[in-house]
């Protein structure tokens, strides 16, 4: 079965009409019923009984996303979705090595005493808790100068930040949204192929993967870097998906469709 858009979007967002001012695409976007006038809709192009919701020149009429410009739209919700997560939860870190920084001695003497009264416990199951790696990664990070910690939570702010600018811009679909997610993601790829390197996981072969499909379906879909044409087909085909713009182009009429209430 074919995902239909279109009347997917319209049925849960309602039908865009708009009667164009010149008279022969006025009057074939127009339809008399028993129930009163119709006019086809710009998004599938079935008919909508009712007053139009806008009127004026076909050449200022809206421009609204359609088929494929519609699941384009959707794929990049879908990843703004993930940047905005990872931007809240990259904060929250952030957060917690700020806090950590300022009670850095205060956290190291309660790790210390509570892994004292573990000790037992450890001992009772056979786990070395002297030479766990958990516990010494823990340890380690005891020895970070308050500087370096401030450095690394003003970094980890600054990435976020990126991410949720990616994920505001993505939702609205803005061009300039693309190309920092494109450049931002794929700047950090080649980290992401080095910790592969010291330690495989699934989280990370995911990620990775997430990435690297996020940047060549942005690159190529959205024709960026010029790939495909670029930014002038990409406008072209943006425009070519107008309702009023393929009647007009094409001179003849729509195929006929059943008014909707």
């Amino acid at each position: 079965m074919k995902w239909d858009w279109d009347r997917r979007t319209c049925s849960r967002r309602g039908h865009v009409t708009y009667a164009p001012t010149e008279p022969h695409l006025h009057d074939r976007l127009r339809a008399d019923t028993a129930l009163g006038e119709a006019w086809r809709c710009l998004r599938c192009g079935d008919f909508a009984l009712g007053a139009p919701h806008g009127t004026g020149k076909a050449t200022d009429a809206p421009l609204v996303p359609r088929g494929k410009a519609l699941r384009d739209l959707f794929i990049l919700r879908l990843l703004a979705v993930e940047r905005i997560v990872r931007g809240v939860f990259i904060v929250l870190v952030a957060v917690a090595v700020w806090e950590f920084s300022n009670s850095q001695t205060s956290v190291q003497q309660f790790f210390q005493d509570n892994l004292t009264l573990l000790q037992p416990i450890a001992a009772h199951f056979h786990y070395d808790l002297n030479n766990s790696p958990i516990v010494g990664s823990i340890q380690k990070t005891f020895s970070y100068k308050h500087s370096t910690l401030l450095i690394t939570a003003a970094a980890l702010l600054g990435y976020a930040l990126i991410e949720i600018v990616e994920a505001f811009g993505l939702w609205a679909a803005k061009r300039w949204a693309e190309y920092l997610t494109v450049v931002a993601t794929a700047a950090f790829l080649p980290l992401e192929v080095y910790e592969l390197t010291h330690k495989i996981s699934y989280l990370k072969i995911g990620t990775l993967l997430l990435n690297v499909a996020a940047v060549l379906y942005i690159l190529l879909a959205k024709r960026l870097f010029g790939l495909r044409g670029g930014a002038a087909k990409f406008e072209a085909e943006r425009h070519s998906a107008s309702l009023l713009e393929v009647e007009t182009s094409a001179g003849e009429h729509p195929q006929a469709a059943q008014p909707t209430k």
